[in-house]
């Protein structure tokens, strides 16, 4: 296993660009236009959240909707997580659906009880006669410089409770579409963003357009097929996998890249698929090592896969530390493409081995 700290000093990539399509849109936007045409459809969705309304949304991801649904249905709350999480709750029991904005995931940690034992497990406990259609959403993970309680990765966390679906989008398409069949769905879920690609624009599809556009949960993605290795990953790490894709092919090894898209129901079955024709298998993830999403990944393919790998899998995760603040810290608690590159390498034989322990 690798994580962000056993690494040399980083080479810095740019950004991925992407060519321009028929329509080019910000991550922001994507989740702006879905909340906005899910309020127009269905007047029982609504909106709440601190500075979600008259700010327009701590990263405005609300923007505009307040002058155009109302404080009856874009609603400032006071700054207490558990207080308006538990109302939506139960707004949700009596057939509402509320769309809960936590400013940053690691808030949610103060309404954890009402995530988990009031929405997640009441359809159970109710032998199916409740149900909670609510969705928590709002930035999970790293941003920059924001220190270890702004940081932290929940997805496997949330992805470890039956009860919850747990999304976690990488592009414009994958936002819009995964947030229209969070809202629509009549289950608990958790809606992973990521601050940082807030702001990246996508090519987006006609289809993606259109207002009765959604994506299926528990499906994953594959953004680049390949046959030497394949990466699974989720989130910003989707684009990191892909710019170490590229740089891989230049040197003769072709990386399938899967985004998951879905951590809770995860795609196994597309998973195995992909590590049953490259023999190789790398997990990357911002979390951290320990109990963590590229865990149950490593673990699904040694299952159900187990007699195709052709090498050890690769987990890259996060620093098994709380996030520093300084930025050259932060850096290195972080996987980055280098990192990614190695292992791929590692798995694929083209570098020498990791060094045994002592």
């Amino acid at each position: 296993m690798a994580t962000a700290l056993n690494r040399t000093r980083p080479v810095v990539y740019a950004s991925r660009s992407y060519a321009s399509g028929p329509k080019q849109m910000t991550v922001r936007e994507a989740l702006n236009t879905a909340i906005d045409e899910e309020m127009s459809a269905d007047p029982k969705v609504f909106l709440m959240g601190e500075e979600v309304g008259e700010y327009q949304g701590a990263y405005k991801i609300s923007k505009g909707l307040l002058d155009k649904y109302g404080p009856g249905r874009v609603i400032d709350t006071p700054i207490t997580e558990a207080g308006f999480a538990g109302i939506g709750v139960g707004a949700a029991y009596h057939g509402l659906k509320p769309i809960i904005e936590f400013m940053t995931f690691n808030f949610s940690l103060q309404a954890i009880d009402h995530i988990i034992n009031s929405a997640a497990k009441s359809n159970y406990m109710s032998a199916g006669q409740i149900s909670v259609p609510i969705v928590f959403r709002g930035p999970n993970g790293a941003a920059a410089g924001v220190g270890a309680q702004h940081s932290q990765c929940f997805a496997a966390w949330y992805g470890a409770c039956p009860g919850l679906k747990v999304l976690v989008p990488y592009s414009s398409e994958d936002a819009r579409g995964l947030l229209k069949a969070a809202i629509r769905d009549p289950d608990p879920v958790v809606f992973l963003e990521n601050e940082l690609l807030y702001g990246q624009s996508f090519p987006v599809s006609e289809e993606a357009l259109d207002s009765s556009f959604s994506l299926p949960i528990g499906k994953a993605k594959i953004e680049r097929e390949g046959k030497d290795v394949t990466i699974v990953t989720y989130a910003r790490m989707v684009d990191y996998s892909l710019q170490a894709a590229e740089i891989l092919a230049k040197e003769g090894i072709s990386a399938e890249v899967i985004n998951l898209r879905s951590i809770r129901p995860l795609d196994r079955s597309a998973i195995n698929a992909s590590v049953r024709k490259t023999s190789r298998l790398v997990t990357v993830e911002e979390g951290f090592p320990q109990h963590g999403v590229g865990a149950e990944i490593c673990m699904s393919v040694i299952e159900e896969s187990f007699d195709s790998l052709d090498a050890p899998v690769e987990r890259i995760a996060g620093a098994d530390i709380p996030m520093p603040y300084a930025a050259n810290l932060e850096r290195m608690a972080l996987p980055q493409i280098d990192d990614i590159i190695r292992a791929a390498k590692r798995t694929c034989y083209r570098s020498a081995p990791k060094a045994a322990a002592a």
